[in-house]
């Protein structure tokens, strides 16, 4: 069976962005470190890149190694779309999961007005194709399919933000995960792999 992966960036107190979905906060050390840390990521999870910066990070003709799909609420749909980008991951599927967005904002992606938890559910139960589904964001919807979260990928970052959107945001349901892998970067960012014990 396919696997749901929240794959995030998240502070020291949790939260995956500000108070008003800031994410431009999120330290990556110096120009070396940060070039480093990020070709690294990008070459594991090549198709997290959006498709509009992919060719200037030299992943333009990359293949999908580990998704083949992408889920994100609204909130975190919201962010491309202001900046005009109604299909910010074209070389996947894309689904937004929205009671509010018009069903026809891009052909390429899906608007899903009801269940987050029927549509992962049906997505998972495809066939196998070796690759997964990728939760991107945000909170609320994270809250909502933490029963059928199977993985984590949290990039840890050494900031506080005090407030903000927090990584998961739903009912008390306390779910453990095991670690994985987890490695270390000399600007202070961990990258750690957990699985569910499900």
């Amino acid at each position: 069976m396919r696997k749901l992966v929240y794959y995030i960036a998240v502070t020291l107190d949790g939260r995956i962005a500000g108070p008003r979905g800031e994410y431009d906060f999120f330290p990556a050390g110096d120009e070396q470190q940060s070039a480093a840390y990020s070709a690294w990521v990008n070459s594991l999870y090549p198709e997290t890149v959006p498709t509009a910066y992919r060719a200037a990070v030299g992943l333009a003709d990359a293949p999908n190694r580990y998704f083949d799909t992408v889920v994100m609420g609204l909130g975190t749909y919201r962010d491309p779309l202001d900046r005009g980008m109604t299909s910010p991951y074209a070389h996947l599927r894309q689904y937004v999961v929205s009671s509010t967005l018009a069903p026809d904002v891009d052909p390429a992606v899906t608007v899903v007005p009801g269940d987050p938890l029927a549509l992962v559910r049906e997505l998972k139960r495809e066939e196998n194709t070796g690759l997964n589904v990728w939760l991107c964001g945000g909170g609320k919807l994270a809250g909502a399919l933490l029963p059928e979260i199977d993985e984590l990928v949290i990039k840890h970052y050494p900031v506080v933000a005090g407030a903000g959107i927090p990584a998961f945001d739903g009912a008390f349901d306390p779910t453990v995960f095991d670690v994985a892998e987890r490695t270390a970067f000399p600007s202070g960012v961990t990258l750690t792999r957990l699985t569910t014990r499900r």
